[in-house]
């Protein structure tokens, strides 16, 4: 994020994941409007994967979403178990620092997996 105000609201919603997880009372609405401030700065990779990471809590109570692999060393690849509240926190914290060209990779990655386990 770009914006001081927008990163005091995204600091914001991971102090809030950190302490209560994914269950926190608000998260959503939280969510919603970190999802205008990217608009605002008219980030369409944030809005979008804020817009499907809300609509993912919503609708199945969890954020199981599997985007992060790892390889193995034939190029193998597969996924991390990472626990819900840690998956959720490891994106919040690449949307920090999103204009990095790797960490909005990994975005986009979070991106195609909420559309394919949403859609």
């Amino acid at each position: 994020m770009k914006t001081g105000a927008a990163n005091k609201k995204l600091e914001k919603v991971i102090a809030l994941v950190e302490k209560k997880g994914i269950e926190a009372k608000g998260l959503i609405e939280e969510l919603k409007e970190l999802r205008e401030f990217a608009l605002k700065e008219q980030d369409p990779l944030l809005a979008k994967v804020t817009r499907l990471s809300y609509e993912y809590l919503t609708e199945k109570k969890a954020y199981d979403v599997q985007a992060q692999w790892e390889e193995d060393e034939e190029g193998g690849e597969f996924p991390l178990e990472i626990d819900d509240k840690d998956n959720l926190l490891y994106l919040l914290n690449l949307m920090v620092k999103a204009d990095h060209k790797i960490n909005r990779e990994e975005i986009k990655d979070y991106r195609t997996a909420l559309k394919e386990e949403l859609y």
